[in-house]
């Protein structure tokens, strides 16, 4: 069935709609938010998404772009985040990190995505590995697409450049 038609159904107050939408849809954004924070943050915040998408999906006026709507909210989600995690780290001390997440953390790829600035690394994974289309990318981030084509060009060369690197140290 299509995005479209569940969402419709979910709009007219179907509950087994709204169920087999978010079983479709709640690994990609957990994917996606997972790629942008750790694990532990990436469950609180796919929750904070489905409670907005919960929330706004009878608002919804084009229900056949459910997936872009769906990627801004978690976009969105993400960026409140880090936001208020980087107000408290002004005041507090940083935090101790998991030493599962440290071993995690240190493959190479995901060191290397993890080092890219936030409006890279978030093109690259929407693009890459959520599939998404420059379009896409472009309506998620509230971008041209041209900065779009712009920031993927940025972060494959900060990518290549530390990966270069790293295989030039060992």
């Amino acid at each position: 069935m299509s995005d479209e038609l569940l969402v419709i159904r979910c709009q007219l107050g179907e509950r087994e709609a709204l169920t087999d939408l978010v079983r479709a849809w709640h690994t990609p954004v957990w994917n996606y938010v997972r790629r942008m924070l750790d694990a532990q943050r990436a469950d609180d915040v796919t929750q904070e998404v489905w409670v907005a998408v919960l929330r706004g999906l009878p608002r919804l006026k084009e229900p056949a772009r459910f997936a872009p709507w769906l990627f801004t909210i978690a976009r969105r989600a993400v960026a409140d985040r880090l936001r208020a995690e980087y107000a408290r780290s002004a005041v507090t001390e940083p935090e101790e990190r998991d030493p599962i997440e440290l071993a995690v953390d240190r493959a190479d790829l995901v060191a290397a995505l993890a080092e890219l600035p936030v409006r890279e690394r978030e093109v690259l994974v929407l693009f890459y590995l959520e599939d998404f289309s420059v379009d896409d990318c472009a309506a998620i981030c509230g971008v041209p697409p041209g900065t779009v084509k712009s920031r993927l060009n940025r972060a494959r060369r900060l990518l290549s450049d530390h990966l270069a690197a790293k295989g030039a140290r060992e």
